[in-house]
């Protein structure tokens, strides 16, 4: 009998209105994160999501 584990990734959603209506949403995922809205999505490695992070954090942007 071979036992195989499944791996759960957890998925975080930010919606940057209050109305969660026609508005981006950030989605952090284990392996990066996607920003935008239906066909208009930007997907970052999480490499470059760690970048960007630092650069607004650090007041760069």
């Amino acid at each position: 009998m071979e036992i195989v584990r499944k791996e759960t990734r957890q998925m975080k959603i930010v919606t940057l209105c209050k109305e969660g209506g026609c508005c981006p949403v950030v989605r952090i995922t284990d392996d990066g994160v996607e920003i935008g809205e239906k066909d208009n999505i930007c997907a970052l490695k999480k490499d470059e999501w760690e970048v960007l992070k630092k650069k607004i954090l650090d007041g760069e942007l």
